[in-house]
């Protein structure tokens, strides 16, 4: 990745408005149109080779590549599982899935030959990691032979696909942040199906001993009825055997389904917003590491500084005089 540092002699002699506008096409040239400090910096010595593998590595055309030999690998996995594609095919299946962990190699030494002198950086990220581990695993002595092993492998290779796609890392990454909070949830909820399971049992046990008999079968058509699927069903039968018993289905819709329900919509929601935090910060660090391995130096960085502090006071200084007029 080329990036550029206006000198300071030109910083302060370039009109603020035209430096300005350069930003923000500079800006729009990356991906996702997000604009950086790194948008005002001048080449940086370092390996051509290493930003050329960067640029290959960082380009929307190289994840389709990937994604779509992932997708192709799917496939393939899939007719596998039919006898007689099998019995026809069966070599031309192989053959393709030995061509596909060739690219899947192939991608791993780009990806990690574009950190150039710094290849550990790689394993920084636990999803290069789980790439790493999953293709490499292929190579391991006995791996090939177990057939149960190795389609267990190729298998977890499509799973690779969540990498590609930041909108599917942030929903998996919300499912495991919102398991702590649903455990305590689940505890609330035994609590309450087995505190309206004990009533359920007193009211309706003699009458509907298949539904009510004792406290499991109770806690067992209250957790179906969390749904309200057969709540009317319920509340009909209930009201034949105690005209009263209205007040403790109605009591049980409002506190255990909406309750419940809307506390887990809650739960799922600030996960959700929690996942998108921790995604962007991730994406920033790998930015800012991106920037890093391609040769940056202390000077570079505290040109990029002195640059954007330039750049900072000329357009103070406009809108001063805009002010003014």
């Amino acid at each position: 990745m080329c990036v550029w540092v206006l000198p300071t002699s030109m910083a302060r002699s370039t009109s603020p408005s035209i430096a300005v506008s350069a930003a923000h096409a500079r800006r729009a040239a990356r991906p996702g149109g997000r604009e950086t400090v790194w948008d005002h910096a001048e080449p940086v010595e370092g390996s051509t080779q290493t930003r050329l593998l960067a640029r290959i590595v960082g380009s929307r055309s190289f994840d389709a590549v990937v994604f779509v030999v992932i997708l192709a690998n799917a496939v393939v996995l899939g007719a596998q599982t039919y006898e007689g594609l099998v019995r026809d095919y069966g070599r031309l299946l192989d053959t393709l899935n030995a061509v596909f962990l060739g690219v899947f190699v192939v991608e791993l030494v780009l990806r990690v030959g574009s950190y150039g002198r710094r290849p550990q950086a790689f394993f920084r990220s636990g999803w290069n990691v789980f790439d790493f581990v999953v293709v490499a695993a292929g190579f391991v002595p006995g791996v090939r032979e177990n057939t149960t092993l190795l389609r267990l492998l190729r298998l977890l290779r499509v799973v690779r696909v969540v990498r590609l796609l930041p909108d599917l890392r942030v929903l998996l990454l919300a499912v495991s942040r919102s398991l702590p909070p649903l455990a305590s949830m689940s505890v609330l909820t035994l609590l309450i199906l087995f505190v309206f399971g004990m009533v359920g049992w007193l009211l309706f046990g003699e009458a509907e001993p298949a539904a009510w008999g004792d406290v499991g079968r109770a806690m067992l058509t209250l957790f179906v009825m969390l749904s309200l699927e057969n709540l009317p069903a319920n509340l009909e039968r209930g009201m034949e055997i105690h005209p009263w018993s209205w007040i403790y289905f109605v009591s049980f819709a409002l506190i255990a389904a909406f309750i419940v329900l809307n506390v887990l919509i809650g739960v799922v929601i600030n996960s959700m917003e929690e996942a998108r935090e921790i995604e962007a910060r991730r994406a920033l660090r790998e930015e800012v590491g991106q920037e890093k391995h391609e040769g940056d130096t202390a000077e570079t960085l505290v040109a990029r500084v002195g640059a954007l502090r330039t750049a900072l006071d000329d357009l103070e200084r406009e809108l001063l005089a805009r002010r003014g007029g």
